[in-house]
This record gives C-alpha cells, sequence and structure tokens, in this order.
C-alpha cells in the first residue's frame, strides 16, 4: 500500500470514526446518559468515546483536581497487576509489523527474556519516571522494552499524547512514537512503531488505575504491541476495555506525570486517525533516556 493510499484510508476512516462518534453522542443526549460510550485503541493510542462536557472554550485547560494523580512514591496496585505469572522458560515471539506504519527499526530482541529485570526508569526534560516491572506476569513485554533501550531507540522521542477525562474520558501520556513530533500540527503522530510486533500479555485481570503502564496498539487490533506505551493518570482509565497488556507500575516520579497533566493540552485539529496524536502535551515531553535493571 502506498503512503497516499494509507493516507487516504485513514482518513476515510477517521470520518466514518466521527459519525459514529455523533450518532452514539445524540443517542446518550436523549438518554440523558452522559459517560462513556466506547473504548477504542486509535493508530497505537488508547482513547475512549465519552460524551464530553463544555465546548471549544475547554480545550487545553487542566483536568479538574479530583482526576489528576497525586504525587506519591507508592505504586498504585501491586507491582505484579496480575496474578498469573508466565510459565517457565518462556522464549518470545516477534515478528515484522506490516501495517505500513512509519518505523525506526533497530532489529528484533531476542527470543530469551531476562526474568530478573525489576525497574524501568524513563528520564525525561522534566525529571525522572521510575517503574516497578511486572516481568514475571509480562517477561516478553519487559524484553522488548530492555531491547529498545539498550539501542537507544527511546532517546529524543517525544510523548505525543495526553488525554484527559475533559478531552477523552480517560487520563493518560502516551509516547515510543518514533517520528512524534508533539506540536499539534503533524497529522501522522501515533503510527510510527520499531517495525515489529508481538502478542498481548497478563491479561486476567488486568486493571489500569492511576500509575498502571501499559502498552498501546493500534485501531482494532490484538497482538500487536509494539514501541508504544501509555502511562494511566487517573483513576477513569479503568474503565477501558481490558485489551492492553499492563506491565508496570509507577512508583517514583507521580509528580513530574502530574506536573505534565495539568499543564493542558494541544489540540491537533489535522489528526487524519482520529485521537493517536490529537492532544499533545502543552509542556513538551522528550525522552532523554531509558534503562532497565
Amino acid at each position: 500500500m502506498s503512503a497516499e493510499d494509507r493516507q487516504s484510508r485513514l482518513a476515510r476512516e477517521h470520518r466514518e470514526r466521527q459519525a459514529k462518534r455523533a450518532e452514539q453522542t445524540s443517542t446518550s443526549k436523549r438518554n440523558a446518559v452522559i459517560g462513556t460510550v466506547a473504548a477504542l485503541v486509535v493508530a497505537g493510542g488508547l482513547v475512549a468515546g465519552v460524551t464530553l462536557l463544555g465546548g471549544d472554550d475547554d480545550q487545553g485547560k487542566p483536568v479538574a483536581a479530583t482526576s489528576s494523580p497525586s504525587p506519591s512514591n507508592t505504586p498504585a496496585v501491586t507491582p505484579s497487576i496480575t496474578t498469573s505469572a508466565a510459565p517457565a522458560g518462556t522464549r518470545c515471539s516477534y515478528r515484522k509489523d506490516t501495517s505500513g506504519s512509519p518505523m525506526k527499526y533497530v532489529g528484533m530482541p531476542p527470543k530469551k527474556p531476562d526474568m530478573e529485570l525489576k525497574t524501568m526508569k524513563i528520564t525525561t526534560n522534566h525529571g525522572d519516571v521510575t517503574i516497578a516491572l511486572a516481568t514475571p506476569q509480562a517477561p516478553c513485554t519487559v524484553n522488548s522494552f530492555a531491547f529498545l533501550a539498550k539501542k537507544n531507540f527511546f532517546d529524543g522521542i517525544k510523548c505525543h499524547r495526553l488525554a484527559t477525562p475533559e478531552n477523552s474520558g480517560v487520563g493518560l501520556l502516551q509516547c515510543g512514537d518514533p517520528q512524534a513530533k508533539a506540536d499539534g500540527k503533524n497529522p501522522t503522530d501515533g503510527q510510527g512503531s520499531a517495525g515489529y510486533v508481538y502478542d498481548n500479555e497478563n491479561m486476567e485481570g488486568a486493571a489500569y488505575p492511576k500509575g498502571v503502564v501499559a502498552v498501546a496498539q493500534a485501531p482494532d487490533s490484538v497482538n500487536q504491541n509494539g514501541s508504544q506505551f501509555w502511562i494511566s493518570l487517573a483513576d477513569d482509565t479503568n474503565q477501558v476495555e481490558k485489551a492492553y497488556t499492563p506491565f508496570g507500575v509507577v512508583t517514583e516520579g507521580m509528580d513530574v506525570l502530574e506536573k505534565i497533566y495539568t499543564g493542558g493540552w494541544i489540540q491537533n485539529p489535522d489528526d487524519i486517525t482520529g485521537d493517536g496524536g490529537s492532544t499533545a502535551p502543552k509542556l513538551p515531553v522528550i525522552i532523554k533516556d531509558v534503562k532497565l535493571s
């Protein structure tokens, strides 16, 4: 599929989603229902379709205090997130991403995961965020992030999406698109990948309250995990479909995330995918380094 054909298809799908959302919103208003109507993954991103409160004047304003994270060095939930560990001797399988998405290919991760990894530290231009890893439950996910970190894949990447209960019905910061500009103008933010995909893990009893870190997937996809990830910044995020691999919990740096979260967002009206990169954080977030240990 050529780049032009892909852009045309994405634009058409965006229009179809807009029409569907308009119909859902109309139905919700008739029934006096205000809340979530659907959970969608869009172009490697996560977004919850909701009946939005307020109009254009509300765009970019900080979310209410009740929805924002509180600075804390305590995990939101236990680091394992779920109770089912992967079988002993697990071997990982990674395959080429054939979606046509823009990519930064640095190779394929090894098949044998390092089961000793416990922590992922993300250094940003605003400070450090430390994550307790659920390695026994999501070894191949952790293995992928460890491989990309060693290849310096994440260095210089901009976090392209800030979702809040006001603009999306959920609260999260999404990163990992190597092509993202996060400027509120680039129409393809949220589509980039590392050139390979892998299957879901750790799905039994999956939950996404504040502090949980999960892998993003493309629209209507299953077992298409890649380099993009999101950090839940509000308990509202737990309402989404349990379809995203949780692989860690923030233990330090929630104050860094709160600063970004309450800083507001930039609306991107030209996002052809519908929401993948449509709300970049007003405070630019640049990943300087990622280390797993």
